[in-house]
């Protein structure tokens, strides 16, 4: 094999910074290095986007290296370096690296390096040459490759993840990621379908997509007929969404739970019918009784557990007590920590049982105060006359929504809102999705401090609130949330409408 002078500059690189990381010193992996030079340096080295290699960390764990202590599917370190009977994913980083497999699971720096490393050698296996890995958008095949999933709906969701977080920013530990437009080059996934939408099955919750768990990996059964549904149990994953909803459909996993609940939205995935008894519990008698609820995250990270997994999560719970004449109180809807004999500690000490309890019985489920405006909202949107009208597509919010190409000025279409005191709000926008939409919309915030521009890919996601995040809003009346026109992202950018809720 013949290697060009950059790939092998890269390939040296990568082999002095692990013999670096070996020896201890501070040019990657040092105790005392922040974690934000790691994925400076790992990204030098394999000549990989830093920020795709941190957006890629962050939504597989927040930037958590867990102690050391692997997730449910035998991912190690910030990477989510996988290790289980299928996927050899820390091995092959070892073979990359020159690494031993117990550095890789726990240093951190070596572990970042690992996750770089194999994310290059996706690249090269793609043919993605010295000029297509400039731009972070054509690394979107490479990125789905990484996350090792089942099927390619979920290799999809999974990449999309991480683009989303491209668009939207981050920010955590001493690492930042800054809002970005990037447009996601989907390659053979261009076609791929939502994942879970147009399904032969439907799910048994309504605002469920589906997608069956392995039929290893659960007891086909006829409840309640067999057995009474007594039980809700709280989960959470110990891995990312589409990686736990991967692992069910993995035949050697032998665990499923009925339902997935995803962190940044709430979005829910129904893999066991309600009738059947997941493996869920570790405890036979409270898996027959019991509806499993899997909360995408880790137990010791509280940032996975959002206001919109909370809700989302709660209105699922209140449908199942509903449903089967469960009561709505902590005899009923209880922890894995606390089903009888388990030596699990889910959800953990930063799940907020008072703030979902209150969701389920409908208390405190509603914001102190949200307000929608529409691009119909009489006195509340304006846009100039290049911003057309459109009735084509069926996610709209309301009667129509406003379309436009993009263009290299200013002319965005505002809603206004009045604000009643300076605070935290949370910001969510709702948009019909089309392969033909933008794919990187520009929203612009008018936060207290300075307007804030996020970027969100409008070919999916669409036909739900997507949050943009949470900003300062000062009080009064004003044009608060804009869409550009001014983006480098290509198809229509489109309007809709706005939700700002006091949080």
């Amino acid at each position: 094999m013949s290697l060009s002078p950059k790939r092998l500059t890269a390939l040296v690189s990568s082999v002095l910074a692990a013999l670096l990381v070996l020896a201890g010193q501070p040019a990657v992996a040092a105790k005392d290095t922040p974690l934000s030079d790691a994925f400076a340096r790992a990204a030098a080295a394999q000549d990989v986007p830093r920020d795709l290699l941190v957006a890629l960390a962050y939504a597989e764990t927040h930037l958590d290296a867990h102690n050391g202590e692997p997730s449910a599917s035998g991912g190690y370190g910030v990477m989510h370096l996988v290790s289980n009977p299928t996927t050899k994913a820390l091995e092959k980083a070892a073979g990359l690296t020159g690494l031993p497999v117990k550095k890789l699971r726990a240093d951190t720096a070596a572990n970042i390096l690992g996750g770089a490393a194999l994310l290059r050698a996706n690249a090269d296996e793609l043919g993605l040459d010295e000029a297509a890995r400039k731009d972070p958008g054509r690394w979107y095949e490479a990125v789905a490759k990484y996350g090792n999933t089942a099927s390619p709906q979920l290799a999809r969701l999974y990449a999309d993840a991480v683009y989303e977080l491209l668009g939207l920013g981050l920010q955590a530990k001493d690492v930042r990621v800054a809002p970005q437009e990037v447009t996601a080059d989907r390659g053979r996934y261009a076609e791929t379908r939502a994942f879970g939408a147009a399904e032969a099955a439907s799910p048994d919750y309504p605002d469920a997509t589906w997608a069956a768990a392995s039929s290893s990996n659960y007891t086909a059964s006829s409840r309640e007929s067999s057995y009474a549904i007594d039980r809700v149990i709280i989960h959470v994953t110990q891995g990312s969404y589409a990686g736990t909803i991967s692992w069910f459909q993995n035949p050697s996993a032998q665990v499923s739970a009925h339902y997935v609940v995803k962190s940044s939205n709430g979005a829910i995935t129904q893999m066991v019918r309600d009738k059947d008894i997941a493996w869920h519990a570790g405890n036979w008698s409270y898996n027959t009784r019991s509806i499993g609820i899997e909360h995408e995250g880790y137990v010791s990270e509280s940032s996975w557990f959002t206001d919109a997994m909370y809700r989302s999560s709660a209105a699922l719970t209140k449908y199942i007590c509903d449903k089967y004449g469960i009561p709505k109180d902590r005899s009923h809807i209880i922890g894995h920590v606390e089903v009888p004999g388990s030596d699990h500690t889910d959800p953990g000490p930063y799940w907020n049982w008072t703030t979902y309890m209150s969701y389920v019985t409908g208390g405190g489920g509603t914001p102190t105060w949200t307000t929608t405006v529409d691009n119909t909202t009489s006195g509340q949107f304006t846009a100039s006359a290049n911003w057309g009208t459109s009735t084509y597509s069926t996610q709209r919010y309301g009667a129509d929504y406003r379309f436009a190409d993009p263009v290299a000025a200013s002319d965005p279409a505002w809603y206004q809102a009045t604000i009643p005191s300076a605070g935290t709000y949370r910001v969510e926008v709702w948009y019909p999705d089309d392969p033909g939409y933008n794919s990187s919309a520009p929203y612009i915030v008018a936060a207290s401090g300075g307007n804030q521009t996020v970027y969100v890919d409008q070919r999916s996601g669409g036909g739900s609130w997507k949050s943009l995040g949470t900003f300062s809003l000062a009080a009064g009346t004003a044009n608060v949330v804009g869409v550009s026109r001014w983006t480098s992202g290509t198809g229509l950018v489109i309007a809709d409408a706005v939700r700002i809720s006091k949080v």
